[in-house]
């Protein structure tokens, strides 16, 4: 069992030169490593380690943090299209109650109106004959006079 494990151990190792080795001759990563910050790196292999480590636990923290940015700003966007709906459906209900209110309004004194012209003259020919009975007279009257 112990041979199994060595052996396995060795492949394991000898994958890692490999994966080490291609690393090395990728000509990006030559790029990065001829800078400042690569050189400086290379002469300070725990604080790269650490630095790779920090990178590679802190990408899943910044990325929830970004999804939950990210569905935050479109809920908000989704929440003021649904209170400015909101907002229109208010004013539009509110619109159309004060304009039902001036139409009957409206009505209400065009039958009070009507009414009032209606009754006034009828009122007058029976209480007050003799006012009705002078402008009727007046008004035969320069008829008869162009005759």
């Amino acid at each position: 069992m112990q041979r199994g494990s060595i052996s396995l151990i060795q492949q394991l190792g000898e994958r890692w030169l490999t994966l080490l080795r291609r690393l090395q001759d990728d000509p990006k990563l030559a790029q990065v490593m001829n800078t400042r910050v690569g050189q400086y790196l290379h002469s300070r292999p725990f604080l790269a380690l650490a630095l790779l480590l920090f990178s590679a636990m802190a990408a899943l923290p910044i990325g929830l943090f970004f999804l939950f940015a990210l569905i935050t700003i479109v809920m908000s966007v989704v929440g003021f299209v649904f209170f400015e709906a909101f907002l229109l459906f208010v004013g539009g209900m509110t619109l159309l109650s004060v304009l039902s209110g001036i139409a009957l309004f409206s009505l209400l004194v065009s039958v009070i109106v009507t009414g009032v012209l209606v009754t006034i003259p009828g009122l007058l020919k029976r209480y007050y004959p003799h006012v009705t009975k002078r402008k009727e007279s007046e008004e035969e009257s320069p008829e008869l006079n162009q005759k």
